[in-house]
């Protein structure tokens, strides 16, 4: 069977590597995918108009090129009007960012032609959807779906700072932006609840609903959890100081900080979150910072076909 293939890719992702590693990306698709069109993104949410575009136009395979927030993008073109546009439409992935976190928990290789090795022979596979309704920057309501992990808190405040910097063309890692909030960052209080059950009351330093397995870069913040369960892993991180976090930090990378007594992890089907007081509390999907609590997240059960591994069941 043959596929009407669309491929978006984002030039500036990978700090601008892309662009230049173009022409090397579009040979490896032409072995392994054959016909297929492309369009490059020129600004914020156009991968998301494009895929819409793309699927309403027939096509049956959108494979993005990119990182983690380009994805999210695409992921998000799939979706008009709360409902999925082409059931049978699928996501490919091509890694080509600085993060790239969904790719691991999809058991995606980063190198070019495995990548695309799985694309063209591997089956398609359903993954759940994370569906989130917030605040914007502006204080109105927002709906965006997300693909691998939301987080509210810390890591909001680390993405803003990661995009402050490479605004300013300044060093943007994320380890280097983690510890630098880290210094001055204060814990939040929120009210949480999962599936209705309310979550003890108290500061967090961290909330994470996993949909996957890692963010910030390769940190396994949720270790177990699986892309087809039906369910979020909500991490949380209650009351962490400078010290301690210095002390257990680490353990984010191995996913070892579950067995901490500061750490919970209540799995289910809806988290709400709202911040106690008049603070802020920023929130950010799939490593992009798009606004703050209060919000509502909901899982949608293997909805969206894409291209990758799912881990077996537990």
């Amino acid at each position: 069977m043959r596929f009407k293939t669309q491929v978006i890719v984002n030039p500036e992702s990978n700090k601008g590597r892309t662009r230049k590693r173009w022409a090397e990306i579009r040979d490896g698709l032409k072995s392994f995918v054959r016909e297929f069109t492309f369009e490059f993104t020129e600004k914020p949410c156009h991968a998301t108009a494009l895929t819409r575009q793309a699927i309403k136009d027939g096509s049956d395979l959108v494979i993005g090129v990119g990182g983690d927030g380009t994805m999210n993008e695409i992921a998000n073109g799939f979706f008009e009007d709360r409902r999925i546009i082409n059931p049978e439409a699928t996501l490919g992935v091509v890694p080509s960012g600085t993060g790239c976190d969904l790719t691991r928990s999809l058991g995606i290789p980063a190198g070019l032609k495995s990548a695309l090795k799985i694309i063209s022979e591997s089956p398609s596979v359903r993954m759940d959807v994370g569906k989130v309704r917030f605040k914007d920057h502006r204080g109105a309501d927002e709906e965006r779906y997300f693909l691998n992990v939301a987080d509210f808190g810390l890591g909001g405040e680390v993405v803003r700072k990661v995009n402050e910097r490479r605004l300013e063309r300044k060093a943007s890692s994320y380890v280097r932006c983690l510890v630098e909030t880290m210094i001055r960052y204060r814990n939040k209080r929120v009210r949480i609840r999962v599936d209705g059950r309310e979550v003890p009351q108290g500061e967090y330093l961290i909330g994470a609903v996993a949909n996957g397995k890692i963010f910030g870069k390769g940190m396994k913040v949720a270790p177990d959890a699986r892309l087809d369960d039906g369910l979020f892993d909500a991490v949380l991180v209650r009351g962490f100081k400078f010290i301690e976090f210095c002390l257990h930090g680490w353990k984010l990378m191995n996913g070892s900080h579950i067995s901490h007594p500061k750490v919970s992890l209540i799995r289910g089907e809806k988290v709400e979150a709202w911040p106690e007081g008049d603070e802020d509390v920023l929130l950010e999907l799939d490593g992009e910072q798009l606004g703050r609590l209060p919000a509502t997240f909901e899982i949608i059960p293997r909805n969206l076909p894409v291209k990758g591994f799912l881990q077996p069941a537990r």
